[in-house]
């Protein structure tokens, strides 16, 4: 601040991550975003939540504090699907775990509050995102109001904020208030309550409703999935008590032009100097480059598609190949590209909102059932990057180690090749998550294309003159998964003899379809009763379906005994938001 000449500050945030000023963290995005309109930005990393003076060393901000838990949800950061306190923290200097409070969002906006009374605090983020409504807690194992009753915060942006941010910042700095922004939820009064016209909104079952009915979460979860949409999404509302929470329609996404704008900022792209160990989650992502924002496959696991949005923007070719240029400028670049990607590498150049009939779409997926024939399948524009890329000069392998998406993948069989020729490291991740298909019917993901597309991927990397694998990752415990359904992966895994690297034992993440059936018991779509694992023992044992061949046992359904613990550490448990969240 004294080197720029700064006496006070526009905007204060305040993050559960360490601070890397790099375009994968939501912190460093906001910032450099609120910079750029002339705003001047303070960033705080991981405060003692304790302490309200841990947010003074900046000053008092003009304008507003801006709080995120950090890239993921803090309940998933601190612990393991079976509620164990996690062993490292891949978003801290060191891997330590305890830099950040268990609901961060809510615990750093009341800091926030005390630290600066009457200051206007806004949440955002993925935690604030998926809580913004009445919700299911998994770790409390049970319901929890809206985020803003427990944060007391001003305001909070859902989604991607971008446009929300700038416009809350050019609000306060004119004197106006936030009623109205695109992506935004606020907390009313019993008297602004009262006297609001509800007229135009869609009313959600009430948190009261909810905690008599726990199967109300069903339709909580349809009606916020079904006004997803930017294009039609209609403003909602839920009362707590004689409160209310209003939820304004879906901010829209950046286009082409604006995602290349965002990337061309001034970002450092290194932790920030006082750093002394290394950050994992850098680690990971320091050499990849993000390509494409937004997923249309609506997983109902998966909580980057409800906060990234289903349509898809991707950067142009001339953008990305800046970033490569200014990454074979640094000096511990070693002339590998570990990753061009996104939520889903070969969506890369598609388009699903350029048709009159996507604006008026209510469908949660472009690609389940099937694909949408409206969902614009083109390879051309990957398969360009990636020849451009690895032609770079400074560039020896250019990587993708995004997951790819089957049923897209067999449409361009061009891409297919070109992949699997010279972009795989040896390993390509592919996500079939399951093999039975009626489980993979609940997820929304394609069934009888795994086996297929390892053949395939076989043929290609024989002619490429290649030995290279595929690294599939499963879900275990997911709702409507009993004991004979995954029978089925374990036969598949028994056959195949394969070392799985990683798997994915089910997180109910707030707001996501995959949790209202866990709650329930229901189906999704039919309503009719599902098997759900619950219990640790019935979790264990679908993880143990999962293991290698030689730690498990192969009795079949309830018969089958129990490794010993010994042999199925949780530490090689990954769900998966950790699984993909630090590759873009």
């Amino acid at each position: 601040m004294t080197a720029r000449g700064w006496d006070e500050l526009d905007v204060l945030l305040v993050t559960g991550d360490a601070y890397i000023d790099h375009p994968s963290f939501g912190a460093a995005v906001i910032g450099r975003v609120l910079e750029a309109d002339g705003f001047r930005v303070g960033i705080i990393a991981q405060p003692d939540w304790r302490n309200p003076e841990s947010l003074k060393v900046l000053g008092r901000p003009r304008l507003f504090c801006g709080v995120t838990a950090g890239n993921l949800d803090s309940m998933v950061s601190n612990y393991t699907a079976a509620r164990h306190k996690r062993r490292e923290d891949d978003y801290t200097e060191g891997g330590v775990t305890g830099k950040r409070p268990n609901h961060a969002a809510v615990v750093y906006s009341q800091l926030c509050k005390r630290a600066f009374p009457g200051l206007t605090v806004v949440l955002g983020g993925v935690e604030a995102s998926l809580r913004r409504v009445a919700h299911y807690d998994y770790w409390s194992d049970g319901f929890k109001p809206s985020i803003l009753l427990d944060a007391k915060a001003d305001l909070l942006v859902f989604g991607m904020g971008e446009h929300a941010a700038r416009e809350i910042a050019a609000r306060l700095q004119a004197g106006q208030d936030c009623v109205g922004i695109r992506g935004t939820a606020r907390l009313l009064g019993a008297k602004a309550t009262a006297a609001m016209d509800f007229s135009k909104h869609l009313e959600l079952p009430s948190w009261e409703a909810l905690q008599q009915d726990k199967n109300l979460l069903i339709p909580i979860t349809k009606i916020v999935e079904r006004e997803q949409s930017p294009f039609n999404g209609r403003q909602l509302f839920q009362r707590h008590g004689d409160r209310c929470v209003v939820i304004e329609s879906p901010a829209f996404p950046l286009k082409g032009p604006e995602m290349d704008a965002l990337y061309d900022l001034p970002f450092a792209r290194v932790p920030h100097p006082m750093y002394r160990q290394t950050i994992p989650a850098f680690t990971m992502i320091k050499d990849s480059i993000t390509v494409v924002r937004g997923c249309p496959a609506g997983c109902t696991f998966c909580g980057i598609g409800v906060h990234q949005g289903k349509f898809l923007t991707s950067r142009s070719e001339q953008s990305v190949m800046r970033e490569i240029k200014q990454m074979t400028e640094q000096p511990d670049f070693r002339g590998t590209i570990s990753d061009l990607g996104g939520p889903t590498a070969n969506l890369y150049g598609c388009d699903n909102d350029v048709e009159e009939a996507c604006k008026v779409c209510r469908r949660p997926s472009c690609l389940h059932p099937t694909i949408c024939t409206k969902f614009h399948i083109n390879s051309a524009p990957a398969i360009d990057l990636m020849r451009a890329a690895r032609k770079a000069e400074g560039v020896k392998h250019v990587h993708i180690q995004s997951g790819i998406r089957m049923d897209v993948a067999f449409r361009e069989p061009e891409y297919l090749k070109e992949l699997i020729h010279h972009h795989v490291s040896g390993h390509l991740k592919v996500a079939p998550e399951h093999l039975h298909p009626d489980v993979l019917k609940r997820m929304r993901k394609p069934a009888g294309l795994f086996e297929e597309f390892q053949e395939m991927f076989r043929e290609e990397s024989a002619a490429a003159g290649k030995q290279q694998y595929l690294v599939p990752y499963f879900i275990s415990s997911f709702p409507g998964c009993g004991d004979k359904e995954m029978t089925v992966v374990e036969k598949f895994l028994n056959k195949s003899k394969w070392n799985l690297q990683q798997v994915q034992d089910f997180i109910p993440l707030p707001l996501m379809p995959a949790t209202a059936m866990y709650v329930t018991g229901l189906d999704y779509d039919t309503g009719k009763p599902i098997p759900v694992a619950r219990g640790a023992g019935d979790r264990y044992r679908q993880r143990q379906a999962l293991l290698n061949p030689g730690q498990r046992k192969s009795a079949q359904g309830a018969r089958r005994s129990f490794a010993k613990p010994g042999q199925n550490p949780m530490a090689t448990v990954a769900t998966a938001e950790e699984e993909a969240a630090p590759n873009w």
